[in-house]
């Protein structure tokens, strides 16, 4: 790890040797399937250790973030459509949505990555980590989207998890506090109701996909907690203050029952903060 501070342009056609450019370069790429290979490519590099890390170089943003395909198109959450689960149809959307959400996740933990300098090398890993297992949950669902007949795409979706990402730029504080202990954390409280409504309708293969998202999210929400916990310490702020404060500055959405108080407990949520929640 090079512990001198640099600039780097980062316009580069290639991902590069260096971990936090190549995070870049793959959160600029529009190809979704292209993008969730390359981000699987990467981290099997960094494990047989073909990358660098600079973790205090100052890298310039490209102008393409994220980088996205032209489809789905993007709507308001409200106006995404509803359809029946005893359809092909109705099922492959909510696959469809579920893909879009792991397609955003990508992107989110590409961001984290690259974009704030000066963390421990633990950090960059972990989020390398968490990328690479959201390409995977693409995949699968993208898979499992053309064993119905559709492709990812084909329906519309919405962008509230990157709008959040893009309100955190700012401060590495802030994004580890309202992206994964937020917005994934909802993930923990949603899927199992998802998985039971795709079981009941007869799709056992999505049920399974989403016990492998499930278990895997426990652990992305924990890496959150993890460094929003380490943060608080270096700052000497009080973690249930600070996370008060940063949602309501943030704009971050309400919890809202029910809460799957198991999987926040796995992921490392105290029970200081499980009260808090429940009541």
């Amino acid at each position: 790890m090079n512990s001198q501070s640099s600039a780097v342009n980062s316009s580069s056609s290639t991902p590069g040797t260096e971990l936090r450019q190549a995070a870049l370069f793959w959160l600029s790429q529009t190809d979704a399937r292209q993008k969730a290979a390359g981000v699987r490519a990467l981290r099997d590099s960094w494990l047989q250790g073909e990358l660098s890390l600079d973790s205090n170089a100052i890298i310039a943003e490209t102008d393409n973030i994220p980088g996205r395909p032209a489809k789905p198109d993007l709507v308001a959450p409200l106006d995404v459509k509803r359809r029946a689960m005893n359809t092909v149809e109705g099922r492959a959307a909510l696959i469809h949505a579920l893909a879009h959400i792991e397609f955003n996740a990508i992107n989110l933990a590409l961001d984290a990555l690259w974009r704030f300098p000066g963390m421990p090398a633990g950090y960059y890993s972990d989020w390398l980590q968490v990328a690479q297992e959201e390409a995977y949950h693409f995949s699968l669902l993208a898979d499992h989207l053309i064993a119905l007949g559709f492709q990812y795409g084909e329906f519309s979706a919405h962008n509230s998890l990157w709008e959040l990402t893009e309100r955190t730029a700012g401060d590495v504080l802030a994004r580890m506090a309202l992206v994964p202990r937020t917005m994934e954390a909802r993930g923990l409280d949603a899927t199992p109701a998802v998985r039971a409504k795709l079981a009941q309708a007869g799709d056992k293969a999505a049920a399974e996909i989403l016990d492998i998202i499930l278990r895997d999210e426990i652990g992305h929400v924990g890496i959150g907690n993890r460094w929003f916990a380490y943060l608080c310490e270096q700052r000497g702020l009080d973690l249930l203050a600070a996370y008060d404060q940063l949602a309501k500055q943030y704009r971050a959405p309400q919890m809202r029952p029910p809460f799957n108080i198991e999987a926040r407990r796995a992921a490392g949520f105290s029970e200081a903060e499980l009260k808090i929640l429940q009541a």
